[in-house]
């Protein structure tokens, strides 16, 4: 095994007509017990396919005898899943990096990996290698499957392993899982991205566009129903793109969720969705089945159609705002969340007025929205921007203004309304009150019995607020 292998952004950014290869995990010769005695401990940044890919590094320790812990100063490895989305983001693992420093002078035997989207980066790698030579590992997004292997590599010889590849990616069937909850589930279908936002550095970081067939997919939610899960989340950069990589294969996503809707999970999700691939067959299957939850994450970005086009996002406002009444008028009860960049280069006022129209005429009831970030490697990296910070803040302040009163107003329209909600345990801020989510993904209050958690129950909802409900439950008896 090389002790460098770099990433490269050139070739990240090729795209070919090759099939991705499908790897059974479990077909591979695996090492035994390497973590016997010794403990791991996941730090986990960025999106949900961050998340779901924990989820896998914690199948493949467990598989070898580690065991988690909560304290870095008990762990003999610490892992940082890292997100690349934005610098603020890569900031604070550099921060929890050189933190690491001084653990690793209290105990020379402890491993630390980094994984993820930022080892993907070239300028990550260069910096870690000049910079923090107390790393011993970093691998990237094409490679979970070979965990184990890199740290049986690290624990002999004792050497710093860099192992990321540039390419387009393949599919890793059947890899062990230690999921985070215990009643909601993520579910990859797909992996990679080609849509190639300007702004975007996933294509580069994911690979692209690659389908799971339907058969894993939903093998993997039936044993998720015998293990008596409640919801399950599809994940992909961008589902609604499933299957289009499939060759003399008419199956998508809508077909995909037709099949799962028949089975007995009460509770299905997806995110996230690209507007430009949401047809109409589509918002058709989730209006006829009661199990696919009316909560649609619908990223816009700008309502400028200037920079909608800069960012290559392949729609206009009139498209999208076509859609947005194409799915109220077939969902009616669908809540929409959306994504939103401010600042991006050349925003003018009239820009940002375009924006503030369009949060306006969706109704949405969320949004993530952000100041522009550059990404080295991207194309939006290049432009010209003139944008004062400054104002770019104000721009966020008066968005989130509006974005706050639609919030508000979505929660508003279930007060003095029962709602299901699945109980997911005590709320964060208060341990006497048990806390879940609606069908719409509202997020409701209450006072109730631990036996309730785990369950779909009915709750009234006596007052809404900006950010929650607060409800009581309703008695069966």
């Amino acid at each position: 095994m090389e002790n460098y292998n770099r990433p490269n952004l050139n070739q990240a950014r090729k795209r070919t007509k090759e099939q991705p290869k499908t790897i059974k995990y479990h077909e591979v010769k695996r090492i035994v017990n390497l973590g016997e005695e010794k403990k791991y401990i996941i730090q986990t940044h960025g999106c949900q396919a961050n998340e779901a890919d924990t989820e896998v590094i914690r199948g493949l320790l467990e598989s070898q005898k580690f065991t988690v812990t909560t304290e870095i100063e008990s762990a003999d490895l610490v892992i940082i899943n890292t997100c690349a989305i934005r610098e603020n983001a890569e900031n604070k693992v550099f921060g929890e990096i050189g933190r690491l420093k001084s653990y690793k002078r209290l105990n020379p035997n402890l491993i630390i990996a980094i994984c993820g989207c930022m080892p993907q980066e070239e300028d990550v790698v260069e910096r870690i290698m000049k910079k923090h030579s107390h790393v011993d590992l970093v691998f990237g997004t094409h490679n979970l499957n070979k965990l184990i292997d890199y740290l049986e590599y690290v624990i002999r010889e004792k050497k710093q392993l860099i192992e990321v590849y540039s390419k387009e990616g393949d599919i890793v069937e059947q890899l062990p899982q230690v999921r985070d909850n215990r009643f909601k589930a993520w579910v990859n279908i797909m992996f990679g991205c080609d849509e190639f936002c300007t702004y975007c550095i996933v294509p580069y970081t994911r690979g692209k566009e690659r389908s799971r067939h339907k058969r894993y997919i939903i093998e993997e939610v039936k044993e998720l129903l015998r293990q008596g899960y409640q919801e399950i989340t599809l994940l992909g950069q961008n589902v609604n793109s499933y299957g289009l990589d499939f060759e003399n294969n008419d199956y998508r996503f809508s077909n995909l969720l037709d099949d799962l809707a028949k089975l007995d999970i009460p509770r299905i999700k997806f995110t996230t969705s690209h507007p430009k691939d949401f047809g109409d067959d589509l918002i058709e299957v989730i209006a006829k089945y009661p199990n696919i939850m009316p909560f649609i994450h619908l990223p816009v970005q700008s309502g400028s159609d200037v920079i909608l086009k800069k960012m290559n996002r392949k729609y206009t406002k009139a498209d999208y705002l076509d859609l947005v009444k194409r799915i109220y008028n077939k969902i009616p009860h669908v809540s929409i969340t959306t994504d939103i960049i401010v600042g991006f280069p050349s925003e003018t006022v009239d820009d940002f007025h375009e924006t503030l129209d369009l949060v306006e005429k969706s109704e949405f009831e969320g949004a993530y929205t952000f100041v522009y970030s550059p990404r080295k490697g991207t194309p939006a990296a290049m432009y010209e921007n003139d944008i004062d910070k400054l104002e770019a803040k104000e721009r966020l302040y008066t968005l989130n203004k509006l974005v706050n009163e639609g919030y508000l107003r979505g929660n508003k329209r279930f007060e003095k309304q029962v709602v299901k909600v699945l109980v997911e345990g005590y709320s964060k801020t208060n341990s006497k009150v048990l806390s879940g989510y609606t069908e719409n993904n509202k997020l409701v209050n209450f006072l109730g019995d631990e036996s309730l958690i785990g369950k779909i129950i009915d709750v009234y909802i006596e007052k809404a607020k900006t950010w929650s409900l607060d409800g009581v439950v309703i008695s069966k008896e």
